[in-house]
């Protein structure tokens, strides 16, 4: 009865098509006005301010920041911060301050999200190291072992971040990168396995994680002998091809040192490299060849 009252009041009669056409855009108005409402930006700045966000973990390190002096010469840019929606009581007022972390009790690991908002006009402040707020290594290997198969298994805790891990083998005097597990994350115990393809005698292998800037953990290696027989090589001119006496990851290198080929297989194509000495890692030698 209140609804028919009320369209009475603002619409008087519906029966007319105006009428009708007046109440239709009332209703699509009102329920604009909701769904704008209900996508609003939950961050807002204040009139002619800025707003930055910045995203990661907690690894136990503060963000400082660099905070200019406002447009207008009386205080300075920043007017607040938020760590994970609370207000900081940190002093900003001042020409350089620090997001201290610590305070909140997070756990590493932890997501984190800051808020800085900020006049603008030529004014903005500038946070010096966002990289503390990017994913880094913290596993600890708790086992790791390969079997006569080439199967490796490792074991680690205290996880923080979903790195992968990458398994590395030492051949060619130097450690080759043969293959990718990704990383759980989590600080429980976490089970990884991953199958190696042997080469002939001593196998040598460990796993890493590289964080943001080149920040590297790495597990102990772990060794073990294959006898599996030895790999040759022959190039056949007539083909222009490297041949192998079975399959084996390979690369090439030019006289300069470039890597041109590289992959896995029983044979490379060498019909499109130019002639000249080529040097060629495989299985667990080094050689030389040259194209005519």
């Amino acid at each position: 009865m209140l609804l028919k009252k009320l369209i009475k009041i603002f619409f008087v009669d519906l029966t007319f098509p105006f009428f009708q056409m007046r109440f239709i855009l009332f209703i699509f108005a009102i329920i604009s006005s909701a769904v704008l409402t209900a996508n609003a930006p939950l961050i807002e700045a204040e009139p002619g301010g800025g707003v930055i966000v910045l995203e990661g973990n907690y690894h136990n390190k503060n963000l400082y920041v660099q905070n200019d002096v406002s447009a207008t010469g009386v205080g300075y840019c920043t007017y607040e911060v938020r760590v994970n929606g609370n207000v900081s009581t940190d002093e900003i007022h001042t020409s350089a301050f620090e997001i201290d972390l610590a305070q909140y009790n997070l756990p590493v690991g932890a997501p984190v999200t800051i808020i800085i908002k900020h006049k603008t006009n030529g004014c903005a402040p500038k946070v010096l190291n966002p990289e503390v707020l990017k994913p880094n290594p913290t596993f600890e290997t708790t086992y790791i072992n390969v079997n006569d198969k080439g199967l490796l298994k490792w074991t680690t805790v205290n996880e923080t971040s979903k790195l992968p891990f990458v398994i590395e083998q030492f051949k060619w005097n130097k450690w080759v990168k043969v293959g990718e597990v990704q990383g759980k994350g989590i600080p429980t115990t976490n089970f990884y396995s991953f199958k190696t393809d042997p080469i002939a005698g001593m196998n040598k292998l460990r796993v890493k994680q590289k964080g943001y800037i080149d920040k590297v953990r790495y597990t102990p290696s772990v060794s073990y002998n294959s006898l599996k027989s030895e790999i040759s090589h022959l190039y056949i001119k007539k083909y222009n091809r490297l041949e192998f006496s079975e399959e084996t990851s390979y690369e090439v290198y030019d006289k300069y040192g470039n890597l041109v080929k590289k992959g896995y297989g029983s044979k490379i194509e060498a019909s499109n490299l130019k002639k000249d000495i080529y040097y060629v890692n495989y299985g667990n030698n080094m050689a030389e060849f040259k194209k005519k």
